[in-house]
């Protein structure tokens, strides 16, 4: 079975799109309220949950995390960059895990993977800090064999390849089939190197019927899609109809 992550993020993006200059006078969170949404995704049957603290906090606050964490039932994965005072702070939260991501102060969301060998002692240091710490840590990156290899080199246990360049081309039966070639050499790549491969990025209720395929990726994390889909059919029904595709 192919686990399913749910990113609560863009529930938070949506929040502060009204409420990010305004204190918290109302005695709980302003709606919509991120920690609420990862409780009715495990009720509904996620594997875990995923939240993105970025170093400018323009979506999931840190009080975000800690009242969801209160509640949790499942497990947290904490995606964090690879700044040191990020790195303290997940080492504070003490997640289940932690995915490490790059960070660009323009992007809407993470796009593209972080390039670990241009980063390799910081990198190296980040996992030593985490696996120290009992927290098994993920490297978000593309599907490539050198990033791969950098990460089994510096004793991630995990990476999550990025899919971003495969949900793209969903519609281009061409560029399709060579994504999902590219993503099925990485995962199997990975495996090989004694690594646990997760995945995820821009993966749809259209697109999932590939990344099925991808059948040894220990679990996906979605996120965007699910909350778009809860708008119009419910939470309960978004997570359960994208676990059910991984999985059918």
């Amino acid at each position: 079975m192919i686990l399913l992550g749910v990113n609560v993020d863009h529930v938070a993006t949506l929040r502060q799109a009204r409420y990010r200059d305004e204190p918290n006078t109302h005695g709980g969170f302003v709606e919509p309220d991120p920690a609420k949404s990862a409780w009715l995704a495990e009720d509904a049957g996620a594997d875990g949950i995923t939240m993105h603290v970025r170093e400018d906090r323009r979506h999931v606050q840190v009080e975000d995390v800690i009242r969801y964490q209160e509640k949790m039932r499942t497990r947290l994965n904490l995606e964090v960059s690879l700044a040191p005072q990020m790195v303290e702070l997940a080492l504070s939260l003490k997640p289940e895990s932690v995915c490490l991501v790059p960070e660009n102060r323009k992007e809407v969301t993470t796009e593209g993977g972080l390039d670990i060998l241009s980063h390799i002692e910081r990198s190296r240091d980040a996992v030593k800090a985490f696996i120290d710490a009992g927290i098994p840590t993920s490297m978000f990156i593309d599907p490539d064999e050198k990033q791969l290899e950098a990460s089994a080199e510096i004793g991630s246990p995990w990476v999550e390849l990025h899919t971003g360049s495969f949900a793209r081309s969903w519609y281009d039966a061409t560029r399709r089939a060579t994504e999902l070639a590219t993503l099925r050499k990485g995962m199997e790549f990975g495996i090989s190197l004694g690594l646990r491969v997760n995945a995820g990025h821009g993966i749809n209720y259209d697109n999932v019927e590939g990344a099925k395929q991808l059948d040894q990726v220990y679990e996906f994390n979605i996120g965007h899609s699910i909350i778009s889909r809860s708008i119009t059919h419910g939470l309960q029904e978004a997570v359960q109809k994208m676990r059910a595709g991984l999985n059918d």
